[in-house]
């Protein structure tokens, strides 16, 4: 990667485009649109992400549905209001794109790694099926101001590691990016069909500022 990409949010992703382009916004000078990529998991379940690209990196007038392509950029996150309350949006944003002729290896399709400090106070559970899990939300500081919020999963050792890390703590991780669909009840009588997206932890490295 060139020196453009930060060293503390870096995403490499290979998969096929699923969508259509979607105008997104405008902003210095340029027209940024979203389009979804089918990343797939060793398991043989697909990974459905959301990527940022704008129009300075490829002609989103053209159809590239089915075409495999490989992403290099970084993970942001931005809040949106939906009307009553304000809910973390999570995409990936493109800084290289570029088309691959072959199908993507499951072993080599996503990966990300990220430096940042945890920011909320981690939540350590108990899956139903027995195994022991963290969630944690790292805040990564962007090289032109302002922080991406990421939330992240860790399980087994990680989990117990990560479970009794207190806000502040110092963390860089290495894992993929992962979707999972739930059911949001919006009132007693209707619910809604949604999307979670979350960084699932392989490596982990943990240590306190002073």
């Amino acid at each position: 990667m060139s020196d453009k990409f930060s060293k503390s949010n870096q995403v490499t992703i290979r998969g096929e485009i699923v969508s259509m382009f979607s105008y997104s916004h405008e902003a210095y000078g340029k027209k940024f649109y979203m389009v979804d990529m089918k990343l797939k998991r060793l398991s043989g379940a697909d990974d459905v992400i959301p990527v940022m690209v704008s129009d300075k990196l490829v002609d989103i007038s053209r159809d590239y549905t089915g075409m495999s392509v490989m992403v290099n950029g970084q993970y942001r996150s931005c809040n949106r209001n939906d009307g009553q309350k304000s809910r973390l949006i999570l995409s990936v944003y493109a800084q290289e794109l570029e088309m691959i002729w072959e199908e993507p290896d499951a072993a080599d399709s996503n990966h990300i790694a990220l430096e940042g400090y945890l920011c909320k106070q981690p939540i350590h559970r108990k899956t139903p099926l027995g195994r022991w899990i963290t969630d944690i939300i790292l805040a990564v500081t962007r090289p032109s101001g302002g922080s991406d919020y990421i939330p992240c999963i860790c399980w087994g050792r990680k989990a117990a590691l990560t479970a009794g890390l207190e806000i502040g703590s110092h963390i860089k991780i290495a894992g993929r990016i992962q979707s999972r669909g739930y059911i949001k009840k919006l009132t007693e009588t209707e619910y809604e069909q949604r999307t979670a997206y979350e960084v699932c932890v392989k490596k982990l490295d943990v240590s306190m500022d002073e």
